[in-house]
């Protein structure tokens, strides 16, 4: 079958493409912008990458009109306004315009549980995307709703860890006593591709949701007992849904606006509850909440954490496309350029540049560098706790700690950042390593700031005698760092 895969850029898209592929489809792409789309070699042959922005109709003409089915995972949980409701029923329409001009069967949408009467503004949201996508004349919708989504890099399953890793002691809203049936991310996946021409499922509207029906309260206790903590938690009836927002803001690593949107949807119970059930259709047994807890951990252990929820733009605070700024400007800007010569083979050095942020930290007084994200946290940025997705591997797009990946150039042994904290300015960070006419390398450490009025120049200049203990530092410790032998000077002058 040849399928549309929107959204293939996020969480759910980045894991489903290959399946379609394993299982012998021919896939088109939909991404706003192909230089963010990294797209493995395997799976070139059978895949094509169309830009087109869902908000403009006029980027959709390019499309293929021979589809025969369409997967719409296109939605956001960073909006929290009236905007953002109308921009998702916008983006459904113009979709419902283009199905319309294909010969497509079936349109495939995960949408979330909502079988509540009140429900939060982003679970109305999606139910009103699925009404639009009723309206398509020729094309079935089937509708996967989705109780908590738990896998390696899921934003459920992140800031469930980050509140039982980071708090002994936990003073919770009320909203930890609603009730959800969390389903693993690799039954959504079983479904998402079952589904697909299936014609018992065209038209249908199924609850999918794991075998336990659990408060959040019992979800983060059941999160402790897999990784042996003993943690209490108290729950008090004064947090409003702002005060918990900003609680779940400051503590876990996601940002406001996702807290805000979270905070909202949690106050629904999202239980599985249409009369026909998907198992009816589609018998399989899906994986417990300890189960799926168990295989995230084995996910991340193993290094294998294909996608997260911060891989999207709207993660971050960024309000353009960060592939604009792939080219340092020539202008106008303030720089700290530091470089060291060595003999050391290149590749080592190059792990250890390939490993920066994350838990190994920034290769020189680490503690700056967390001071420096709670302060971005203060003021709604994304802080430094966000991390990195694999502790050795980068690629473009990837979110590194407070920055986000715009180059990562192995064979040209060039690494580029671009800073999404909040800053009077724009923000560069760049390494590369330069061969030499003696057969040794440079190590080329480049900070390069774009200020915005004098505000930008007083932050940069106000930083000057902290760039000249880091930087150096830095580009001396990347060069001598390393991991095989414990105990050596190198190893330990990280982070001091």
């Amino acid at each position: 079958m040849k399928i549309l895969l929107t959204g293939a850029n996020g969480y759910i898209g980045r894991r489903l493409l290959p399946l379609l592929v394993e299982a012998g489809h021919e896939v088109v792409c939909l991404v706003r912008d192909p230089r963010r789309f990294e797209l493995p070699e395997r799976l070139r042959t059978q895949v094509t990458v169309c830009p087109g922005d869902l908000l403009q109709p006029a980027s959709l003409h390019g499309l293929p009109r021979d589809i025969d089915a369409a997967y719409y995972l296109v939605h956001s949980m960073s909006g929290h306004d009236q905007d953002f409701y109308r921009a998702e029923q916008l983006s459904a329409r113009h979709f419902t315009d283009y199905l319309d001009q294909t010969t497509a069967r079936q349109v495939i949408y995960l949408s979330g549980i909502a079988n509540d009467r009140a429900l939060s503004a982003h679970l109305r949201s999606r139910k009103a995307v699925e009404k639009v996508l009723r309206k398509a004349r020729h094309a079935a919708v089937t509708v996967l709703r989705a109780s908590i989504i738990i896998g390696s890099g899921s934003a459920s399953f992140e800031i469930i860890r980050d509140l039982v890793e980071k708090l002994p002691v936990m003073v919770t809203p009320r909203w930890l006593n609603s009730r959800c049936q969390p389903i693993g991310i690799r039954d959504v996946m079983h479904y998402l591709l079952a589904v697909l021409d299936h014609p018992d499922c065209l038209g249908e509207t199924f609850d999918i949701g794991g075998p336990d029906v659990l408060t959040y309260k019992q979800m983060l206790l059941g999160l402790a007992a897999e990784r042996g903590y003993r943690r209490y938690i108290i729950t008090v009836p004064v947090l409003t849904p702002r005060l918990s927002s900003w609680w779940l803001f400051l503590v876990t690593r996601t940002t406001f606006s996702l807290a805000q949107s979270l905070v909202e949807s949690l106050r629904n119970d999202t239980i599985v509850a249409l009369k026909r059930s998907i198992t009816q259709v589609l018998p399989h047994q899906c994986m417990s909440y300890r189960e799926a807890l168990a295989l995230a951990f084995t996910r991340i252990e193993q290094n294998e954490v294909i996608s997260s929820w911060s891989d999207a733009v709207s993660s971050g605070v960024m309000e353009k496309n960060y592939m604009d700024f792939v080219q340092i400007p020539q202008h106008g800007m303030l720089t700290d350029r530091q470089t060291l010569r060595f003999t050391r083979a290149p590749e080592e050095v190059l792990q250890n540049i390939w490993s920066i942020g994350g838990q190994r930290g920034w290769y020189k007084v680490d503690w700056l560098w967390r001071v420096r994200g709670l302060m971005d946290k203060a003021v709604g940025g994304v802080g430094l706790r966000r991390g990195r997705r694999s502790p050795t591997r980068l690629r473009p797009g990837d979110p590194l700690d407070f920055w986000r990946v715009l180059v990562a150039d192995r064979a040209g042994r060039r690494l580029l950042l671009y800073a999404e904290m909040k800053l009077p300015g724009e923000a560069w960070l760049q390494f590369r390593i330069l061969p030499n006419a003696d057969g040794s390398h440079t190590l080329e450490q480049l900070a390069a700031f774009r200020p915005r009025g004098l505000a930008g120049r007083l932050y940069w200049y106000s930083l000057v005698p902290f760039h000249f203990v880091i930087f150096k530092g830095m580009v001396e410790n990347i060069v001598h760092y390393n991991d095989a032998q414990p105990g050596t000077p190198a190893l330990s002058a990280p982070g001091h």
